[in-house]
């Protein structure tokens, strides 16, 4: 008899998305978009470093245009959480994945101010509660 061989489930994983057109009020339309110069430092900084756990795209305008530049980080079964007003610059880009590790890292996903990285510690546009799974009635 012939038994069937089941992947394990996979790990949970907490992506960072950053908004790609986040422009700081004011900013030139000629140079490039400060939410892809911080995405870049992000993924560089990644690369460098494989968080496990953790998984970084780009995505382009999360409607934060007012509180630039944004950053989400999301996970199945935990909250996602929407910053703004972020700089964009290599010491944000490790904060964002120090504060994407540690919310891959709690079981619960939640991230209190006080163990947030500090570009992190402010500036949260949302919190959204875990997606809830269709309800069979």
């Amino acid at each position: 008899m012939s038994h069937a061989t089941h992947p394990a489930p996979a790990a949970s994983v907490t992506e960072v998305i950053v908004c790609t057109t986040c422009r700081p009020a004011g900013a030139s339309r000629d140079a490039a978009a400060a939410g892809q110069v911080l995405l870049d430092s992000v993924r560089t900084l990644h690369g460098e470093d494989l968080r496990a756990g953790v998984r970084v795209r780009g995505i382009a305008c999360m409607s934060g245009c007012s509180r630039a530049c944004t950053v989400a980080l999301q996970a199945a079964g935990k909250p996602t959480y929407y910053f703004g007003d972020l700089l964009a610059d290599p010491e944000t880009a490790a904060q964002v994945l120090a504060c994407a590790g540690l919310h891959a890292r709690s079981a619960d996903g939640a991230l209190p101010r006080s163990e947030r990285p500090e570009r992190l510690r402010s500036g949260i546009l949302a919190k959204l509660p875990p997606f809830l799974s269709a309800v069979v009635a």
